[in-house]
């Protein structure tokens, strides 16, 4: 049914435009409480098999939503009522911006891709702290993603980041420190280490007791990953999320080309390679000392198996969803359940990291 309507209604609407409607659409359902617990409860997670523990947090299922469709946390729980075992919410500057002129979202469907340049549009982490301090109806885990103020200059950067992580923080779950999107200018910067070191020493500090993860580019070398996962152990971070969009246009089809061209960052089905590819290299560079969290053209359960025997705890996806429609989370929360059971396992932290275990049919 989804897939019609995308071919029918939704692929005939500005990328962008789509979007807003669905979050308002989420928003609504966030205040219908009825209706949201009734949801939660036939879509939501409740397989103990599916349950994992990262950082000192409980996920009722390994796979959520990576950050970039929530930017101002309003509607975890309309995203959780449809199945989503966490819900990363940014990014989130400590200034409110408007983000790049549009347009500035692309849609890629040959290639079941998007390209985006939104430029961390948001209302800034006041308003987000204010709506995460609301009681909440559904139980949700939410992490939140900080980024760079735009028009803040780079010599500033640890500050504007330590603005944010006072703020959201005590509300968040986990907190990611982003310095990987390629649509702010020199933000990618600083994933050198002489720059990213000061960072996040000073944004752990500022987090406190809350779990600190940083994320990483796809387009990064393979020295530079070693680095960056060396420096996580170093500093005690809790993981590392891999990997934001790619600058990247390869293995795209002839019927995106038009569209490959737009600037911005490129995330789906293409990404799906070299993202697995950076999970299994700091797999094995650091083991179970960090937390692994996997992202990158993650499109069914298959993807997500894969990923939990290279040695992801948590799973995310996003750009999928444009495609699958809202069901897309339970569909393959039940998928996983299903398939653990019939390969012997009685939870997901049996399969973690098991790399030798021959994929699933």
């Amino acid at each position: 049914m989804y897939r019609l309507l995308f071919a029918l209604v939704l692929r005939r609407l500005d990328a962008e435009t789509a979007h807003h409607l669905t979050l308002r659409a989420l928003r609504v359902l966030s205040l219908l409480p009825i209706v949201k617990r009734r949801l939660h409860r036939s879509l939501a997670p409740r397989d103990e098999a599916l349950r994992v523990q990262a950082f000192g947090v409980h996920f009722p299922s390994p796979f959520g939503l990576a950050a970039g469709f929530d930017k101002d946390a309003g509607c975890v729980e309309g995203l959780a009522a449809f199945g989503f075992g966490h819900v990363e919410v940014g990014t989130i500057t400590a200034h409110a911006q408007p983000g790049n002129p549009r347009p500035r979202l692309f849609r890629l469907p040959a290639d079941r891709a998007v390209v985006n340049r939104m430029g961390f549009n948001n209302r800034g982490a006041a308003q987000a702290a204010r709506r995460l301090s609301r009681p909440r109806g559904l139980p949700v885990v939410v992490g939140v993603n900080i980024g760079k103020t735009k028009v803040i200059p780079p010599e500033l950067a640890v500050r504007d980041y330590v603005t944010s992580a006072a703020r959201l923080a005590p509300l968040a779950d986990y907190l990611v420190v982003n310095v990987s999107s390629p649509n702010t200018p020199g933000l990618r910067d600083l994933q050198a280490v002489e720059l990213l070191r000061p960072l996040l020493s000073e944004v752990r500090r500022a987090a406190g007791r809350t779990p600190l993860l940083v994320k990483i580019a796809p387009d990064l070398a393979d020295q530079d990953i070693d680095a960056v996962a060396d420096l996580a152990v170093e500093l005690g971070l809790a993981g590392i999320i891999a990997t934001n969009t790619t600058i990247a246009r390869n293995g795209l089809s002839r019927a995106s080309a038009a569209v490959a061209d737009e600037a911005g960052g490129l995330s789906g089905r293409p990404l799906k390679a070299r993202s697995l590819e950076v999970l299994r290299r700091l797999h094995a560079r650091v083991g179970d000392r960090l937390t692994l969290v996997s992202v990158g053209g993650v499109e069914d359960v298959d993807d997500v198996w894969e990923r939990l025997l290279a040695g992801a705890t948590l799973v995310q996806g996003y750009t999928a969803m444009v495609y699958e429609g809202p069901l897309w989370a339970w569909r393959i929360n039940r998928a996983l359940s299903r398939r653990l059971r019939r390969h012997g396992y009685s939870s997901v932290r049996e399969m973690i990291g098991r790399v030798g275990a021959r994929k699933a049919a």
